[in-house]
């Protein structure tokens, strides 16, 4: 198969840009190729034009949300960043809501929302924070939430769980499922998925909202300045004042109209309303 040419690449990317907002300059031509060729291979299709025109092509049987997970799907893990659970940690332990709201609006296969799951029902067992607490978890495709929702993970994932708390909230396969964990029944009801694009406007208040904590970590590098601005401001109308945002600690500060108080890499407050 031919290399990826410059003229399909920005092919590729202008339908990535137009469709969902995701942006792609030149210097992610290799990325995109290696992306992509196993799957055209695995399609039998003769090269990357011919792939460019399967997922313009309104009869692409799906293909087109199939190119926009290879693109974006990165690696997880549970509790990446732990500064942020620590920090979310610290500041319900010392305010004892009694109902916490959670969005974790890019979710990918959900390590980011059972993380949090895990760290609010010990801190309820606990008795630091009500009973009535729920999670949201969004992403664009549907394949990383139907692996959200089946809730089944390598335990190299789990790499930051402590033991204790792995016990608690995980059941440990057997046999020929050895090396793999499953959330247990009583999280996994806690936590609902659905599908979102964050590039198109909300059409009503999401379930659950306003949140008490959003996550829009390691989704805002896949855009460009106008798009991050846009998103972050679309998904800042769903947390409450004196609410808690994360983003990315790579990702520094995002310009946006909403103003926020920084509390550490990647972690904000949405200032309190006035009195």
């Amino acid at each position: 198969m031919q290399a990826l040419s410059a003229p399909t690449f920005n092919r590729i990317a202008a339908l990535m840009y137009g469709a969902v907002g995701l942006s792609f300059n030149e210097s992610k031509q290799s990325l995109i190729s290696s992306r992509l060729a196993p799957r055209i291979q695995r399609l039998g299709l003769g090269s990357f034009e011919d792939y460019a025109a399967l997922i313009e092509s309104p009869d692409d049987g799906g293909e087109f949300q199939m190119a926009v997970d290879l693109l974006t799907t990165n690696e997880t893990y549970f509790f990446r960043e732990p500064a942020h659970f620590d920090l979310i940690e610290q500041v319900l332990g010392r305010e004892r809501p009694r109902q916490v709201s959670v969005w974790s609006a890019a979710s990918s296969f959900g390590d980011e929302a059972y993380s949090t799951g895990m760290l609010l029902a010990d801190m309820h067992q606990q008795g630091r924070i009500g009973a009535d607490w729920s999670i949201l978890g969004t992403d664009i495709s549907d394949r990383v939430l139907q692996s959200a929702s089946a809730a089944i993970y390598p335990l190299d994932r789990m790499r930051h769980v402590p033991p204790e708390r792995l016990k608690r909230h995980c059941l440990r396969g057997e046999g020929e499922s050895e090396g793999l964990v499953q959330i247990q029944p009583r999280l996994r009801e806690r936590v609902r998925f659905g599908q979102l694009n964050l590039c198109a406007p909300l059409d009503a208040t999401l379930p659950g909202a306003p949140f008490d904590i959003v996550f829009l970590r390691n989704v805002l590098i896949y855009f460009d300045p106008p798009t991050k601005k846009a998103v972050t401001d679309r998904v800042l109308t769903q947390l409450r004042p004196g609410g808690l945002f994360f983003i990315g600690t790579a990702e520094g500060r995002i310009p946006c109209d909403t103003p926020l108080q920084s509390l550490a890499p990647g972690a904000f407050r949405k200032p309190a309303a006035a009195a």
